[in-house]
């Protein structure tokens, strides 16, 4: 999941960047990341979360 979640995140900032630069959308990428940076922390964190774990307690079982 981590690396999935790596990827879909570079895909939707790259879109978008695209898109602002093709004047498409009329966005402000360093205001978004200013106002929504901590819900990258939280996505982040799920993902690690979900992510198969590859600690010694896992490795035993």
């Amino acid at each position: 999941m981590r690396g999935n979640l790596g990827a879909l995140v570079l895909i939707v900032v790259g879109c978008l960047a695209l898109a602002a630069n093709l004047g498409l959308v009329e966005v402000d990428i360093a205001r978004l990341l200013r106002t929504w940076w901590p819900i990258l922390l939280i996505i982040l964190g799920v993902g690690m979360f979900l992510a198969p774990g590859t600690d010694d307690r896992r490795k035993r079982e």
